[in-house]
């Protein structure tokens, strides 16, 4: 089907930008390239004596008035630490090519998009997570009258250098009634609504899973999931809610229960000049959604669910990072930021701007009381589990175990205890016209058995002074001090960074990990970065510590490595 769609893509495209050229109309020719490099010195901490590791992509994008086109090239034939071997390999995953009319565009190859917040479909591209879980079929989207979005799509999903054999298929509008009143624009008040449905259409045969030696699972071909939100904003103001429903979806990351998934969300904001204020719930239960219901990690994820905490930048606020919880969590978030006018009490000579950030994630109810008043509703979990002598069975797999509907979990009341919280305070201070400072003080809890799968409740505080020194106009030196204490897990850390930064072209790096007392080990960073025009080229040497590298509340586990790096980027 790949080759199929690439020749077709590939022959389309030929025909309709020579017709472009012919009619006059201007073709834009732009990409990219990445590369990655890696000499490892000394044996490698994942046991690999591989003496070059490289991750390379090439994108190329033609555009015209009628026609887009798009194909990406990537080399991981000896993939960087951390990816696994399925990310082994060379050749050509992406590609595409859309077609515009009017109010019509249809894409044949390789589909991102997301519905709403990407509850029930969300499919992007992270290489720094190893993801890219594009669509491989067909998408229409068609905007009929003022207002209105429909957009339809279906295909298969990648998984490294293959597809998963299910068929992903959905549908979303959006409505924009704002558009519709004239009202309502004139006022300055938009409403949108929006309503999405996806189905996954995967064959039992696939993963066939043995309950014992005599019985199996009866897994649904079809998994349906739906979502309805409604946006509104009046001024400053700006709330969103949205609700997604999921059917009986057993799989390994619900222990093949067949308990229906669900997630809810609200999220309020309010924002005028110099001050900010957001306040957001969400409430997730058996709601990871896969392409391949016995994958694991990062792969064939068909939604995403993002983790109401802050992305954290620095080295040691992100030491202990937060992955959302496929079983489900209440997550609550609160933001408040405001700007102190310039030449006030404590605004001084240029003005103080304060951030605060407070999130928290805990556990949901699942109670066992729930799972006595569903068996007894449904007995032996009927339709579930095929039979061959029942008497050879154990009772509490209809309780507990796979085949089961699983638990009963109250919406309002919590169970598990806390998987994370944060409460973190931000200052930015200009102090002279050549110096200013950010100041940060991050509390934290992180729950690393639930997280990680074992090492108990880290408690911890973190201290960081990020400060910029104007030297001259063409010169600034930017340092970071951090530390992190804290009496669990390793232990306290440090870490220290200067940045040297000449322009227009050179900059130079040198940093430093430090874990106090524990083990003494320290992690050296060090690098050299040219910049010309669209090129950018970076070479280094150091160590880097093993640990989890996270994005959006989407975190991958990285080796520890050692040695030589050469990065390379350029955009045209």
């Amino acid at each position: 089907m790949k080759k199929i769609f690439l020749l077709a893509a590939l022959t389309v495209a030929s025909s309709a930008f020579a017709q472009t050229d012919s009619t006059s109309n201007k073709v834009t020719v732009s990409g990219s390239i990445q590369s990655d490099m890696l000499v490892p010195t000394g044996k490698q901490a994942d046991g690999s004596n591989e003496d070059f590791r490289t991750n390379t992509y090439a994108d190329l994008n033609l555009q015209s008035k009628y026609i887009d086109a798009g194909v990406r090239f990537e080399y991981l034939e000896h993939p960087l630490p951390g990816y696994e071997n399925d990310f082994k390999g060379w050749g050509v995953p992406f590609f595409y090519i859309k077609g515009k009319l009017k109010n019509a565009e249809l894409t044949l190859g390789n589909i991102y998009d997301q519905f709403g917040s990407g509850f029930v479909f969300r499919t992007y591209e992270e290489r720094s997570l190893g993801i890219d879980n594009s669509i491989l079929g067909g998408r229409l989207v068609l905007k009929p009258f003022r207002g209105v979005r429909f957009k339809a799509l279906s295909g298969k999903q990648r998984r490294y250098w293959a597809h998963n054999n299910s068929w992903v298929s959905g549908a979303d509008l959006e409505l924009s009634l704002d558009q519709w009143f004239k009202g309502m624009e004139e006022s300055g008040t938009f409403l949108t609504l929006g309503g999405s449905w996806v189905n996954k259409h995967e064959k039992a045969s696939d993963d066939e899973i043995m309950v014992d030696a005599t019985h199996r699972l009866n897994l649904p071909e079809n998994v349906n999931a739906w979502d309805a939100r409604v946006n509104f904003q009046k001024g400053a103001f700006n709330v969103l809610a949205e609700y997604a429903q999921k059917t009986q979806d057993p799989s390994f990351d619900n222990t093949y229960i067949y308990r229906k998934g669900y997630v809810a969300m609200l999220s309020g904001s309010y924002s005028r000049r110099g001050m900010s204020v957001l306040l957001q719930a969400k409430r997730s239960d058996n709601f990871s959604f896969r392409s391949r219901r016995s994958m694991t990690g990062t792969s064939s994820m068909i939604n995403h669910m993002p983790a109401f905490t802050e992305d954290q930048t620095y080295a040691l606020a992100a030491l202990y990072p937060y992955a959302t919880h496929p079983a489900g969590e209440w997550a609550y978030q609160a933001q408040f930021g405001y700007t102190f006018k310039r030449h006030t009490a404590l605004g001084g000579k240029y003005g103080t701007q304060l951030k605060i950030n407070f999130s928290h994630i805990h556990g949901i109810d699942q109670s066992e009381h729930g799972l006595a008043e569903v068996v007894n509703a449904n007995p032996l979990a009927t339709g579930n589990i095929q039979m061959g002598n029942a008497s050879n069975v154990p009772s509490v797999l209809y309780y507990t175990g796979a085949g089961t509907k699983g638990y009963g979990s109250s919406f309002w009341k919590w169970g598990g205890g806390t998987y994370y919280q944060d409460i973190d305070v931000q200052i930015d201070k200009r102090i002279k016209r050549d110096f200013k400072m950010h100041l940060m003080y991050m509390n934290q809890i992180y729950n690393k058995t639930v997280v990680e799968g074992e090492g108990g409740i880290i408690h911890s505080n973190i201290f960081i002074a990020d400060l910029l020194f104007n030297l001259s106009r063409q010169t600034r030196l930017r340092t970071e001090l951090q530390y992190l204490t804290t009496a669990e897990d390793d232990g306290d850390w440090a870490f220290a960074l200067a940045e040297l930064s000449v322009a227009p072209h050179w900059m130079f790096t040198v940093s430093d990990q430090y874990n106090v007392g524990r083990t003494d080990a320290h992690y050296w960073q060090t690098y050299v970065t040219y910049n010309i025009g669209a090129h950018r080229i970076q070479f280094g040497w150091g160590r880097t510590q093993e640990g989890y590298n996270c994005s959006g509340g989407v975190c991958r586990y990285v080796p520890e490595t050692k040695g030589f790096t050469l990065s390379y980027n350029y955009n045209f």
